[in-house]
């Protein structure tokens, strides 16, 4: 890595902005996998939705079981609000979806636990890089992933907003768009000089280039059936 970058100008975009453009490739490679092209096409069974929500059930769990310090750091502390919690409701949907011993013998794919891995580490060492990860999750769970909810509903019938999806459903944040903003207004005060943005913007496509990895995991694991 280059050991300084040239000081941006006045009209540079926000941190937010540069974030979004820089990790575009990789977003837009996660987003058209097999995998989830097939699944938001109503191509693959339930039995796939189940396995995608169990393997976010472990990255959740990385995400949320962080050390208390983080809590109280300034750079990723503004961060942990508890309406964006998911574990609980991944839990919720993961009983209706197996039955309550959904645990049992449930264990990470390679790519899974390879993303876990890094989540927890940077919870636990580098707080600017547990909020790129914390960024490409739960800003995706509250735009893109209300296609997926819409999905489920129509393709398996689950109950609209209710057991099965509840994952998606942020009952807690009342106007998505206006929270979302104030999410951007965060990153954009990230208290961190230029060069650790930098570093930021590589961790974000880095937690993208994770989630594709995931979804080639479960596309070997299902192919499409219809």
């Amino acid at each position: 890595m280059e050991a300084s970058r040239p000081t941006p100008s006045a009209d540079a975009p926000s941190f937010s902005t540069a974030i979004r453009t820089a990790s575009h490739e990789q977003h837009t490679e996660a987003e058209g996998s097999s995998f989830m092209s097939h699944l938001l096409g109503g191509e693959l069974g339930v039995a796939a939705y189940r396995r995608y929500t169990e393997q976010l059930w472990f990255v959740y769990r990385a995400l949320e079981d962080v050390p208390q310090a983080l809590a109280a750091d300034p750079v990723a502390g503004p961060f942990l609000r508890p309406e964006l919690a998911r574990t609980a409701e991944l839990e919720r949907d993961l009983a209706h979806l197996g039955g309550p011993q959904w645990r049992t013998a449930l264990e990470p794919l390679p790519a899974t636990a390879a993303y876990a891995d890094r989540i927890a580490s940077c919870a636990r060492d580098w707080p600017a890089g547990y909020v790129a990860h914390h960024y490409t999750r739960y800003l995706g769970d509250l735009s893109g992933g209300q296609i997926i909810r819409g999905t489920a509903e129509k393709t398996w019938g689950f109950a609209r907003k209710g057991d099965g999806v509840r994952f998606y459903v942020f009952e807690d944040i009342g106007n998505p768009a206006a929270f979302k903003r104030t999410y951007r207004e965060l990153l954009d005060a990230l208290p961190v000089d230029d060069l650790e943005k930098h570093r930021v913007i590589d961790e974000c496509k880095r937690a993208f280039t994770l989630n594709t990895a995931l979804f080639h995991n479960l596309g070997k694991e299902f192919p499409r059936t219809a």
